[in-house]
C-alpha cells in the first residue's frame, strides 16, 4: 500500500507484565473496511486502541495521514477523536441519561456546532441508521440493536475519516448484528470513511474488504519480530 491513511509498524504493548502486542503491523487505506480477527487474548482490542490514539505503544510507530500519532500530545489526540475519528465499542457506551438524539448531537456540540444544527444533523444520522423513531428514547428504552445503531450514528455524525469498531456486534443476536453491520458498511462506503473493525466472528469479518489475522500479538507473515524476540521487547518496555 503506497500511501495508507493509517499505518502501524512494529507495535509492542504490554499491560503490566503481560505482553499484548508483539511487533504488530497493519495498514488501512482511505475508504477501506478492514477486519482484524483472532482468538480472545490475541491483542485485537489493544491494537485498535493504539491505532485510535487511546493507548500509546511501548515500542513502534503509528502514523495517521502522514503524522506520528503516537507522538502527538493528548490535547491533539482528543481533538482528532472528536473530529476525525469515530469509535464504537461492543456495548455502544451511550450516555444513559441522554436521549438517542442528544447522544448523537453531543460530539457535534463538543466540536462547536450550534445546538439547532447539531440536533438537525443528529436526526439525519438517526434516519440513515433506521432509528429516527427512537430519537426521544434513552438507551434503557431501546433494544441492543437499536442502541448500537444509535452509537454508530454518533460515531459517523462528525464526518470522521476513520471509524474504529471494537466488537460492535458482540452483544447482539445474529439478526441485530447483521442489521448493524449492513448499516455501518453501507454508510461508511457512502461517506468514503475507512473502518477498522475488530471481531472474532467470521460472518462479521466477511463484510470487510480485507481481513488481517492477529495471532499472539502479531500478524503472521508481515515481517513482525519473532514471538520470542518481541516478547523480550515487551518485557523491556514494561520495566
Amino acid at each position: 500500500m503506497s500511501n495508507p491513511l493509517l499505518a502501524a509498524r512494529g507495535l509492542v504493548k504490554a499491560h503490566g507484565p503481560t505482553p499484548a502486542l508483539r511487533g504488530a503491523s497493519i495498514e488501512v487505506a482511505a475508504g477501506e473496511v478492514v477486519a482484524v480477527t483472532g482468538p480472545s487474548g490475541s491483542g485485537k482490542s489493544t491494537l485498535l486502541h493504539c491505532l485510535a490514539g487511546i493507548l500509546r505503544p511501548d515500542i513502534g510507530t503509528v502514523e495517521y495521514d502522514g503524522q506520528r500519532l503516537d507522538l502527538l500530545p493528548e490535547k491533539r489526540l482528543s481533538e482528532l477523536r472528536r473530529t476525525e475519528f469515530g469509535v464504537v465499542f461492543q456495548f455502544g457506551q451511550l450516555i444513559p441519561e441522554l436521549t438517542a438524539a442528544d447522544n448523537v448531537a453531543l460530539p457535534l456540540l463538543l466540536a462547536g456546532t450550534p445546538r439547532p444544527a447539531a440536533r438537525e444533523r443528529a436526526g439525519e444520522w438517526l434516519e440513515r441508521f433506521g432509528v429516527r423513531d427512537r430519537e426521544g428514547r434513552r438507551p434503557g428504552e431501546m433494544s441492543g440493536g437499536e442502541a448500537q445503531r444509535v452509537a454508530l450514528a454518533r460515531a459517523m455524525a462528525t464526518g470522521p475519516r476513520v471509524v474504529f469498531a471494537d466488537e460492535p456486534t458482540g452483544a447482539l443476536d445474529s439478526l441485530a448484528g447483521e442489521q448493524v453491520m449492513t448499516a455501518l458498511v453501507r454508510t461508511a462506503r457512502e461517506s468514503g470513511t475507512a473502518v477498522l473493525l475488530v471481531t472474532h466472528d467470521d460472518q462479521v469479518a466477511a463484510y470487510a474488504d480485507r481481513e488481517v489475522a492477529l495471532r499472539d500479538g502479531a500478524v503472521p507473515g508481515d515481517g513482525s519480530p519473532s514471538t520470542v524476540s518481541a516478547a523480550l521487547l515487551a518485557g523491556e518496555a514494561a520495566r
